[in-house]
């Protein structure tokens, strides 16, 4: 399961969301973070847990704490010890608010970590959704090489030797943007949407045979990379086989799963004389054309069809 730990959200967040520990710092590191959405737990300390998520940030602002306070201190004791005995990662309380000593003993009795933030409840909610979709998409890494091409994320893939890179710094040379070589991580963003980048450490790095390492960025500046870009369309390098039917029409389109989503694949076969970057082009264009509901070779099988049905007529 994907997940992060409280204390890799508290670290990351300090500065921006304004986050100081009230309790339980030396539980930040074993509780985990499992799921992006963060809850307010008002029907909770109504004392309605069913269906109650749990596995959430519970997030307490000026409408929990003005809840509790018109209750009887038996009915909110009864309710906080069970609120956090649900095995609860973490409690966040916002806008600077001063929980009373009986919210810290509870916390403290079932060892649940209490954050405190300045912003506003809705405010830090917003930020922390945002950080939270983004670490907790559903991710994998492929080996690869990943280009802007004409605002096309363009993946190409393939055994290794068969010119991936050599083939991207062409099209690097020719105006278009690297994203990532040899490790792209894809991450799956809301439904139906993957974004590719790079691995930190090596990302805008490119080794090509003979020479070595070569850094991007300071070769050919910073308008020759980019940090991520949508995955529209995946290239498959393949060694040339002569007795093998290639697609000649474009009539069928291939493609290819990816955490779930089907992206449009070319296969494209490789033999000396060809120039493979700027059939990438061509093919990146084509994909624009496709993604906008037009496709050239079903339009042209169309007009052939309405042609010989009409030459057919005469006859």
């Amino acid at each position: 399961m994907n997940y992060i730990t409280v204390k890799q959200f508290y670290e990351d967040n300090k500065e921006k969301l304004r986050l100081e520990i009230l309790y339980g710092k030396e539980f930040l590191e074993t509780k985990k973070i499992v799921v992006s959405d963060i809850n307010r737990p008002g029907l909770a300390l109504a004392g309605f847990f069913d269906y109650f998520p749990y596995e959430r940030i519970q997030v307490f602002g000026k409408t929990e704490f003005a809840f509790l306070k018109k209750q009887n201190k038996e009915k909110v004791d009864v309710v906080l010890n069970k609120f956090f005995s649900s095995n609860i990662c973490c409690v966040v309380i916002s806008r600077n608010l001063k929980p009373g000593q009986d919210f810290i003993n509870c916390a403290k009795k079932n060892k649940v970590p209490v954050i405190q933030s300045s912003l506003f409840t809705m405010k830090f909610i917003n930020s922390a959704m945002i950080y939270l979709e983004k670490k907790l998409a559903p991710r994998v890494t492929l080996h690869g090489s990943f280009v802007d091409v004409y605002g096309i994320g363009v993946l190409l893939i393939g055994k290794s030797g068969i010119g991936k890179s050599e083939i991207s710094l062409e099209l690097i040379k020719r105006g278009h943007r690297l994203v990532a070589d040899d490790l792209v991580e894809i991450t799956k963003v809301g439904d139906d949407e993957l974004i590719g980048r790079g691995i930190n450490v090596i990302q805008h790095h490119m080794e090509i045979r003979g020479i070595g390492i070569i850094d991007l960025k300071s070769l050919f500046g910073i308008g020759a990379i980019r940090e991520q870009q949508k995955v529209e369309l995946i290239i498959f390098l393949e060694e040339w086989e002569k007795d093998k039917d290639y697609e000649r029409l474009g009539l069928e389109e291939k493609t290819e799963e990816i955490l779930g989503k089907k992206v449009p694949k070319i296969i494209l076969p490789v033999r000396p004389g060809r120039n493979l970057s700027i059939i990438i082009e061509v093919a990146a264009m084509l994909q624009r054309l496709r993604a906008q509901g037009y496709n050239p070779a079903k339009e042209l099988n169309k007009a052939i069809i309405s042609w010989m049905e009409k030459e057919a007529k005469n006859v």
